[in-house]
């Protein structure tokens, strides 16, 4: 099942991608990007009490609150970081090279989380990683 939330996020990061950018046209890209948070906590809040779960704040220990927190914050920056990305640039180009951030999440994973990897994951992130390089800084079609 993870695998279809996994392409719903895709489709969802594509689509945000294209409007986000046609949003950023005649607007600085950190209003862009409030506007968006805003709407985001909103929506995020009534998904979190229309299943229930507004029970469950009180339950997080403080060591969780420090990792959602920075989280958090890290999140804000990689948001801010794309908007001014897709302000300055091509959608296809930023978005694509953008994905580099799954050798990022590999890495990390390898050493902060011990996970273990295989020979397909080291060669489908070089692959992906090529492949965001090339359209990145591929050359305009005239």
């Amino acid at each position: 099942m993870w695998v279809v939330f996994s392409l719903l996020a895709a489709l969802s990061a594509a689509i945000v991608v294209t409007l986000s950018k046609v949003g950023v046209k005649n607007t600085e890209s950190s209003v862009a990007f409030a506007i968006q948070s805003v709407l985001i906590v909103a929506v995020a809040w009534s998904v979190v009490a229309w299943q229930g779960h507004l029970g469950q704040v009180a339950e997080i220990d403080r060591r969780t609150w420090v990792f959602l927190i920075v989280a958090g914050i890290i999140t804000c920056l990689s948001s801010l970081f794309s908007f001014q990305a897709l302000k300055l640039g091509q959608a296809s180009r930023t978005s694509s090279f953008d994905k580099i951030s799954l050798v990022f999440s590999i890495l990390l994973a390898i050493f902060f989380l011990k996970e273990k990897i295989t020979w397909q994951v080291i060669l489908g992130a070089t692959l992906m990683a090529g492949g965001a390089v090339l359209i990145a800084f591929s050359r305009e079609s005239t």
